[in-house]
């Protein structure tokens, strides 16, 4: 795994913060206007007031500052969504919560949906996934899992179909509305919208 986080020296502090937030920042605003392929680093380190030098040496290369990026913002939905979910009992309760939270997310960082459906494809990623987010998944398949157990979800298939379901139709609904743009706001309805997806789901 690349380490592509900063290290922290004596005094506590990160090397590079300001540099690395600058580069980051420039980096997703160029990845949410065109395809990975179409971005130079050249472009990054200009648009970040930054070195070729500078990029070389926090990240490596292209493919790495854009696994960097990516990774901040999972992290980011991944605490979002874990706070979410405390003390929510009802299950389907539960599931809806998941699901408006992914909603509102790409609904409040537009450019991070723009970065990740443009530039980030299947297989593509270079970084191993953190361990919040490691906890995250495994604690939602154990919420299917429940779901199934309980009778509640459908048990013709495993769990990790299930979340392939759902997190399937959340990319599709993403993706659409980041194109479409004249669409009412995907959060304004999310019952309507999260019921479909439970009519799908849910034991037959």
């Amino acid at each position: 795994m690349r380490d592509s986080l900063p290290r922290s020296n004596s005094h506590g502090r990160a090397p590079g913060t300001a540099a690395r937030a600058r580069i980051e920042e420039a980096a997703l605003d160029l990845f949410a206007e065109r395809a990975f392929h179409e971005v130079r680093l050249d472009e990054i380190a200009r648009t970040a007031r930054a070195s070729l030098q500078t990029i070389y040496r926090h990240y490596g290369d292209k493919q790495a500052l854009l696994d960097a990026c990516v990774l901040k913002w999972a992290n980011a939905l991944a605490a979002r969504m874990t706070d979410h979910l405390a003390g929510i009992e009802t299950y389907k309760d539960r599931l809806r919560k998941v699901f408006w939270v992914v909603l509102d997310f790409f609904e409040q960082n537009p450019k991070v949906a723009r970065m990740i459906l443009g530039s980030v494809y299947p297989g593509a990623m270079r970084y191993d996934v953190t361990d919040q987010q490691r906890q995250l998944t495994n604690m939602f398949l154990e919420v299917l899992a429940e779901g199934r157990e309980r009778g509640i979800l459908n048990d013709q298939v495993s769990e990790a179909i299930l979340l392939d379901y759902f997190y399937g139709v959340l990319a599709r609904l993403i993706q659409m509305q980041s194109l479409r743009q004249q669409e009412p706001p995907l959060t304004d309805q999310v019952n309507v919208l999260f019921d479909m997806l439970w009519r799908a789901i849910a034991k037959p």
